[in-house]
């Protein structure tokens, strides 16, 4: 049933943008995007529990991943941003939500009341890390230890407001990957500040995120994304995050790194290696089995991408080597330190 609802909404988007589109009134006619995901992965110790990360929980087997479908729509100072997901990839990204709520990946308004101050209000994918949950704005399929690890999205309230080659945005939102607040919940606090100079190939993102979750314990978390254009085929980014927990659990973090080696060999095909380093020192993520891993542990993870694309449509070969200082991997019943993997999916954007 849950399903049935929920294509019945694509459908209506749909309907609702092609009938605007004919509207005799002057109104400008909203524009719909979206893509569809489909993917096979192998792992090499031969189970689905070795992937510690999102999304591509699988084994030996074909997977339907992501069908997403972006209504947007502006006029004057307004606009509207509605996006419906069905497939494995959404429900995991709204695990906290029942029925057909989880189909909603995102939906705010917009206001720009003078043209340096935007204001929105809603439920919107995180501005934390370098990653998205949109598997068509990613070059490497599987997903990092920090985007897994850290927020999926935010709802509430926003202001983004840019001066000279500087952006700044403040927010108030629920417990993060929230979209109803919890009874009795606190409010967290982000904040942002981005640096593009002019005319530079360099960009950088200072991010913060803190509040009480719904468990009572305070996390703050600092993230931060540069990213370099050394030429129009050969870029770099480097995402790097710190979670600090206190309250009821005093003293507890966890940390990581990952650096993003992205180069266009030609307007049809790019590679990227991603490179990360995850701490998990107090069990907090991975490594939560105090019994087996009385020091918690760390993971170095080797993801090799191919890009390939044919007009809309986008074909990604994918190499993955997972090694953890402590066995936390699984292979023939026995503890092991690494968890290699293949992957191919293909992305079809429109």
């Amino acid at each position: 049933m849950k399903k049935n609802v929920s294509l019945l909404i694509i459908c209506s988007l749909y309907c609702i943008g092609n009938a605007y589109g004919q509207d005799s009134l002057n109104v400008p006619a909203p524009w719909i995007t979206g893509y569809g995901s489909i993917y096979y992965k192998y792992n090499f110790n031969k189970n689905a529990t070795d992937n510690k990360t999102s999304f591509t929980n699988s084994q030996n087997s074909f997977e339907l991943d992501m069908l997403s479908v972006k209504l947007q729509h502006a006029i004057g100072k307004v606009s509207f941003t509605g996006e419906i997901g069905v497939g494995k990839r959404a429900e995991e990204f709204s695990y906290n939500d029942k029925g057909i709520s989880s189909a909603i990946q995102q939906l705010f308004i917009s206001y720009t009341p003078i043209k340096w101050l935007t204001l929105t209000a809603g439920s919107f994918a995180t501005y934390i890390g370098y990653e998205s949950e949109e598997t068509n704005l990613n070059r490497n399929f599987s997903m990092s230890y920090l985007f897994t690890y850290g927020p999926f999205f935010h709802t509430g309230v926003k202001a983004q407001a840019t001066a000279g080659s500087s952006t700044f945005m403040i927010g108030i939102f629920n417990p993060s990957d929230f979209k109803y607040a919890p009874l009795n919940s606190k409010k967290y606090i982000g904040a942002q500040w981005g640096f593009t100079p002019k005319e530079s190939p360099f960009t950088s993102y200072l991010n913060y995120l803190g509040g009480v979750d719904t468990e009572g314990v305070r996390d703050d978390q600092v993230d931060l994304v540069l990213t370099y254009q050394f030429s129009k085929h050969f870029n770099i980014a480097y995402d790097g995050s710190f979670c600090h927990y206190s309250g009821n659990a005093p003293g507890t973090s966890w940390w990581g790194s990952a650096l993003y080696l992205n180069t266009d060999i030609s307007s049809a095909f790019g590679l990227t290696l991603r490179t990360e380093y995850f701490n998990d020192p107090d069990n907090l993520k991975v490594f939560t089995d105090k019994e087996q891993f009385p020091e918690g542990g760390s993971i170095w993870s080797f993801t090799l991408s191919g890009n390939y694309k044919i007009k809309a449509l986008t074909i990604i070969p994918e190499v993955r080597l997972d090694h953890a200082m402590e066995p936390l991997f699984t292979k023939n019943e026995n503890n092991v330190r690494n968890s290699p993997n293949v992957l191919v999916a293909v992305v079809y954007s429109f």
